[in-house]
């Protein structure tokens, strides 16, 4: 099932074993080589510390938040070798300009949709110019459209042309 990022932003991550609140998500850490969410930044309820709660220690995803099986689950950034670089990195996709692969401008991104089983994004809905929402209103991005995704922008294929099969997706140079 899709959903939108909204439904992981500023959520509770609920403990099974106590069932209480542990921390609150903050954001997302994005792999920009395949747009998944290999983790969340969030805030420990007890200490206010920076903490990463992986994915794979996820139970489940219900509308009140995160459920996971208890706070040892959330690991300080500094200890997470292997995902240092994305982490560095640190692709936010909210807001990032998205252009055809001839260089005209679409929009910018102002919400993405997120297998809930995997953790994909898949589509990206990009808010067009002012002129151009007038008569098309939002678009939607499917991932396969994607060419290519830089620290600055998100390159796709034309709106109305057909997708290529084999398309790269290059990961953003760390600033």
């Amino acid at each position: 099932m899709l959903q939108l990022s909204a439904t992981f932003t500023n959520k509770p991550i609920m403990s099974l074993r106590t069932g209480a609140r542990v921390a609150t998500v903050a954001s997302p850490i994005i792999n920009p080589n395949n747009l998944k969410i290999e983790g969340f930044y969030c805030q420990d309820i007890r200490t206010r510390q920076k903490l990463v709660l992986l994915t794979q220690d996820i139970r489940d995803i219900i509308s009140q938040g995160l459920v996971v099986n208890d706070h040892d689950v959330l690991s300080e950034p500094e200890d997470l070798i292997r995902l240092r670089k994305i982490m560095e990195i640190d692709l936010q996709i909210m807001g990032m300009p998205v252009v055809t692969v001839d260089k005209h401008k679409i929009g910018k991104i102002n919400d993405y949709a997120t297998d809930t089983q995997t953790l994909y994004i898949q589509k990206l809905y990009v808010a067009q110019p002012l002129i151009k929402s007038l008569s098309g209103g939002q678009l939607s991005v499917d991932r396969s459209q994607i060419v290519e995704i830089t620290n600055r922008k998100i390159v796709i294929q034309e709106p109305l042309q057909p997708t290529k099969a084999g398309i790269r997706v290059t990961a953003p140079v760390a600033s």
